[in-house]
């Protein structure tokens, strides 16, 4: 009996020696509705009301994925108003065309130093720049994570003085940085805001686009 409780004890201590050498804690200090300010600090909204700082951003997904860039991600604001995704068609402007990957940030640089099609779409989002928060144009995959916290965040964007996100049809729409594989030429995808659907596009149409940000620390 005495060397069955010894066993059992020591198969214990491997057990717990291997759970604390694994130390991969999400980050507790972030969490969906925290304010983006433009020095760069996420506040509680109510530090936030109490700070005196300038909010940029409202966080709406905080990142438990290893293998995925960033500790969360936060979305302007406010939109930025209709424009083409490039000034010309006949060519690709080098997304990944993966309707699966958060592949955001990527996909406006590539966009935006495009040599042989220039992005009008791009140009804008780099303008906001300023504050130094490095704002992009979210993928498909990014969009999906911005309408599943749409109901969550939109109070504090009324609070902070941003555009809701809408559930109007007429005003759902909005321009992702994925173009669409097979047809990257002359297409790039908008996705509803509303129903989560995404419909390809031709890319010398206008439309609004909402950039968010990545958070690094």
């Amino acid at each position: 009996m005495r060397k069955y409780i010894i066993r059992c004890m020591l198969l214990l201590a491997v057990v717990f020696t291997a759970c604390d050498s694994h130390k991969e804690f999400p980050d507790d200090s972030l969490a969906v509705t925290h304010i983006l300010c433009t020095d760069g600090q996420t506040l509680k909204y109510e530090n936030y009301k109490q700070s005196g700082k300038e909010a940029i951003a409202i966080l709406f997904y905080v990142n438990r994925d290893v293998n995925t860039e960033g500790q969360g991600y936060a979305v302007y604001l406010w939109d930025i108003e209709p424009v083409a995704f490039a000034d010309s068609t006949g060519a690709t402007q080098g997304t990944s065309a993966d309707i699966e990957a958060f592949d955001g940030n990527t996909n406006t640089y590539s966009m935006y130093v495009g040599k042989e099609v220039g992005s009008p779409l791009a140009t804008k989002v780099f303008d906001l720049w300023r504050y130094g928060q490095s704002a992009y144009i979210p993928s498909v995959a990014q969009m999906r994570l911005l309408k599943t916290a749409k109901s969550v965040i939109n109070p504090y964007i009324t609070e902070c003085g941003g555009d809701t996100l809408p559930d109007d049809a007429d005003e759902c729409w909005y321009w992702t940085s994925t173009e669409v594989k097979g047809q990257e030429d002359d297409k790039a995808w908008l996705y509803s805001l509303k129903s989560g659907s995404i419909h390809e596009t031709p890319k010398l149409h206008s439309h609004k686009s909402r950039p968010i940000i990545t958070i690094n620390y």
